[in-house]
């Protein structure tokens, strides 16, 4: 990890053992101080090519220095908070760093991009760990069907039903999924189409039990990008509005993010906890968190894990609205 001043950051970065050096296995984070000013151009592009996480300390509310990765803010994540959930899968937290830095927030680039890194990082030493650290139940049954359809007139209601894991996806609430939105999709006279879930929240995430359970990542990745939900919901546009509510997480908050309105409930809270697990969002919330809130707080949020809650959701963006219970 490196304390420096901005106008310091050439002496680092020109160096012939930068990359080398910045790709140690512990992880590197350049840490930029208040007083500085912002890299110059030459400084910023090589910089943005290295394997590091660049935090920007001390700046103003609201700035986001274009060479820096993410910025603490109050009330979300200080800057030690950041350096520990860093410090803590450091690879997972600059692959992120460098997919947001570099990342495409037109759908399809994107979306490739985020698989791949995420497939990557399956088989790394950080997911790997933490998987081997889990005991995986066997797989139950579904007691009712895990999406349900309910059509009305020109509105079709796409509702999560499995209100015991708090909507955990996975893969036949994925299909579900899928069929309802090709269902909408296919059926002009829909006009309106709502998304939401039953029980204590909208989303819990990615059921866990089946985080890693493909034996080769490279065909997770084609399968990935085949059933890919976000794409779904991107291309029905403003046809579609998501109503969210409860503690959502992972894929819970990416996939509300696609849609065109999403409206959260006061008792909404959203948080990325991906990176603590050795990897990154990989339901398309690298395209989608960023095209609403920014890479820098998309990085913020992911990066530390934090939660933040309805009324910061809003004032972020990634939330439209919030609406009485």
């Amino acid at each position: 990890m490196l304390h420096t001043s901005d106008g310091k950051l050439a002496t680092l970065v020109s160096s012939p053992f930068a990359a080398e050096s910045l790709s140690d296995a512990e992880g590197f984070v350049v840490l930029t101080s208040p007083d500085g000013t912002d890299a110059d151009a030459e400084v910023a592009a090589r910089l943005a090519s290295l394997p590091c996480v660049v935090i920007a300390r001390g700046r103003s509310p609201g700035a986001r220095p274009p060479m820096a990765d993410v910025v603490p803010e109050d009330g979300v994540a200080t800057v030690d908070d950041l350096l520990r959930a860093i410090g803590e899968n450091p690879t997972a937290a600059t692959s992120l760093a460098m997919l947001l830095r570099h990342g495409h927030h037109s759908l399809g680039p994107g979306l490739v991009a985020e698989s791949a890194v995420f497939s990557l990082l399956q088989s790394g030493v950080e997911f790997t760990t933490w998987r081997s650290s889990r005991t995986i139940r066997p797989e139950a049954p579904e007691v009712e069907p895990p999406v349900q359809l309910e059509r009305q007139g020109d509105r079709l209601d796409i509702v999560l039903n499995r209100p015991h894991v708090r909507n955990a996806l996975n893969r036949s609430m994925r299909d579900g999924l899928l069929n309802g939105l090709a269902l909408a999709g296919a059926d002009p006279t829909l006009t309106h189409i709502v998304l939401r879930g039953e029980g204590p929240a909208f989303s819990s995430g990615g059921d866990l039990d089946e985080f890693g359970s493909f034996a080769d990542p490279a065909s997770a990745h084609l399968v990935r990008l085949t059933t890919s939900i976000g794409r779904a919901i991107d291309d029905l546009g403003s046809r579609l509005s998501v109503q969210v509510h409860g503690p959502c997480a992972g894929s819970g908050v990416e996939l509300a993010a696609f849609a065109a309105h999403v409206a959260a409930r006061p008792d909404f809270t959203a948080t990325l906890p991906e990176v603590q697990l050795g990897l990154i969002p990989g339901a398309g919330g690298t395209v989608s968190i960023t095209r609403r809130v920014g890479r820098h707080r998309t990085a913020l949020l992911a990066l530390s894990g934090a939660r933040i809650d309805a009324t910061t959701a809003l004032g972020w963006g990634l939330v439209d609205e919030v609406v009485p219970d």
